[in-house]
């Protein structure tokens, strides 16, 4: 993914409207603030009040008036308290709000992104954004509204009441306040950066622990287990170097900041004494002048503290803001409609494609054909040639380039993408099986069928027998991608999900390539029985297996060369005789 920066003002305009919906809540959060912030710069006011009056006339102090000082402090603290509380846990709980809608978002736009986005992007980088990403987000998101507001209002108050006190000290010490902000502009920028880029680094080693665990089979099978903890170290070590980074920016950013600290607090002290001593400030002006010093450097500190927060929470944004500006390349076209029943022809029209990282390689060039409902249509040739590219056009994972693909006589890209893919059906090589039961793998074909649907499509399947065999039966736990079971049971059971499903278009796609000959018989039988009454489009590279087929098309880089039966196709004695026998010489000699 690009790793630019993008602006901080076009950061906050993509976010603010995510407060929307909490309009109420960050009110009375806010308004919990300002209770908080009112209390704390009232108790200078008493202590100075106090303080005056001692040195005015001491016994002019009563244990009345001072009880009812104290009264009204404590109803303060009480007030302080209670405003605390609710904005800690009013504040927090709409910061988790934000931080669903936004991963609902992201998650809602990353099922859109076509698979064009998935071959070019890591998945533990993917992850990394969808989770601890935003986990920064929930803390800045409320954090964000209330520190900008009691800063403000500490420093707008303090500054209006000590102006009162004394104009002169005062500007001495705000007058310091531009020189901190733009000593630490420098800091704060490099603080950004080196969030970002580790928390790039940290997608990395996402993605790098998942490929290793994922193919622990692999590693082991290889003794690889030291080249694995080796890139895994140097991928942590280049975490640490990019944290290092950050924390050298850090220990600036506070460094400049408690050097400013420390310039004003010193000036009031050495200046206010000065001003004391020549008369021109009174000693509860002094007294209360600390005080709001004291909270004014507080408030400084804050900022101060919550800027490491911002920064993480704006690196969090901008993060997610580029994967929802990764473009929806598929999508559906103004005025599509339901696709309604499907008879099931197909028609290709001049289709031509090519990749969008490659266009000048035409992967396909006007292809023209037309496959009639129910027909078996076997797809063969060699690697490359697109047969793949050419079944996945029919459900729009990727969309032609030229020409158009029909079903029933209507263009595809006016047809829902939801309904469009309903109608189709697809068993591949790879078998995907999610981590979790027989019953909700099966069931991921029609959520909510019975389970007597979800039986009888196992049966349909071949796949019943092996399963009431399993410790739990159909509720048995398969593990991830299923690997407690074997490659045959794996592909019977995503058969018994396509016939749940029930499609009338059917793609095979080099479904039983890689499965061992026992295998390959038992799953041949429940393609065979899938594949009745349907529309389908078999690619193989087992040619044996296709020799029924209605029709097979012979395709090369040059397009579709050669179109017939089995035996119209042999009796040519063309490239498919040519692959035909090669492969039964193959099998012969095995």
């Amino acid at each position: 993914m690009a790793q630019t920066r993008m602006k901080l003002r076009d950061l906050l305009r993509r976010f603010l409207p995510y407060y929307g919906k909490y309009k109420k809540e960050i009110a009375f959060d806010l308004c919990c603030a300002l209770l908080t912030t009112g209390c704390e710069i009232i108790f200078p006011l008493i202590v100075r009040a106090i303080t005056n009056q001692a040195v005015k006339d001491y016994t002019a102090i009563t244990a009345d008036w001072v009880l009812k000082l104290g009264a009204l402090y404590l109803l303060l603290r009480i007030i302080d308290t209670a405003a605390n509380h609710f904005m800690q846990y009013w504040g927090h709980i709409t910061g988790a709000k934000l931080e669903t809608d936004m991963r609902t978002d992201l998650f809602n736009h990353l099922q859109q992104l076509s698979f064009s986005y998935y071959n070019e992007t890591k998945v533990g980088q993917i992850m990394a954004r969808i989770t601890s990403d935003l986990f920064d987000v929930t803390e800045f998101a409320h954090h964000c509204p209330e520190e900008i507001l009691i800063s403000s209002v500490k420093i707008t108050a303090s500054f209006i009441i000590l102006c009162g006190m004394n104009a002169q000290l005062t500007l001495m010490i705000f007058v310091l306040l531009p020189f901190m902000l733009v000593g630490t502009r420098y800091f704060r920028r490099k603080m950004r950066a080196a969030f970002k880029d580790a928390r790039h680094q940290v997608g990395e080693i996402n993605a790098q622990v998942e490929d290793s665990l994922l193919g622990v089979r692999v590693v082991r099978s290889f003794a690889n287990e030291d080249l694995e903890i080796e890139k895994f170290g140097e991928g942590n070590r280049k975490f640490f170097g990019f944290k290092k980074k950050q924390y050298r920016y850090m220990a600036g950013f506070n460094t400049v900041t408690r050097l400013f600290d420390g310039l004003m607090y010193i000036t009031v002290v050495v200046m206010g004494a000065l001003f004391l001593k020549d008369g021109r400030i009174g000693v509860g002006e002094y007294t209360a002048y600390l005080l709001y010093i004291s909270t004014l450097l507080t408030s400084i500190r804050r900022i101060v503290d919550f800027s490491e927060q911002f920064e993480r929470g704006m690196t969090g944004i901008e993060r997610f803001c580029e994967v929802m500006d990764a473009p929806v390349e598929i999508r559906d076209n103004p005025g599509a409609k339901d696709i309604g029943e499907v008879r099931g022809e197909v028609c290709f029209e001049k289709v031509g494609f090519h990749y969008s990282d490659d266009p000048a390689h035409e992967v396909l060039s006007q292809v023209d054909m037309r496959i009639l409902p129910g027909q078996n249509v076997a797809l063969v040739g060699p690697s490359g040639a697109g047969k793949t590219t050419l079944c996945n056009l029919i459900p729009r994972f990727y969309d032609v380039t030229s020409g158009r693909i029909t079903i029933d006589g209507r263009d595809i890209q006016g047809i829902t993408l939801h309904s469009l893919r309903n109608a189709i059906g697809m068993v591949q090589q790879e078998v995907y099986l999610f981590s979790g039961t027989v019953r909700e793998n099966i069931s991921y074909g029609k959520p909510g069928a019975t389970d007597e649907e979800i039986v009888l499509a196992a049966k349909r399947a071949g796949a019943h027998e092996f399963v009431s065999k399993l410790p739990n039966g159909y509720d048995t736990y398969i593990g991830e991608r299923g690997v407690k079971l074997s490659g045959g049971q794996k592909q019977r059971l995503s058969i018994a999900r396509v016939f749940l499903k029930n499609p009338p278009i059917l793609i095979l796609d080099e479904a039983t390539s890689s499965l061992d000959n026992e295998s390959e018989l038992l799953v041949q039988k429940s393609l065979e029985e899938l594949a009745k009454g349907r529309t389908t489009f078999t690619i193989a590279h087992r040619l044996t297996t296709i020799r029924n087929a209605d029709v097979i098309w012979v395709l090369t880089e040059k397009g579709i060369e050669e179109m017939g039966t089995h035996e119209e196709l042999m009796k040519k004695g063309g490239i498919y005789y040519s692959l035909y026998s090669l492969y039964a010489g193959k099998g012969s000699a095995d």
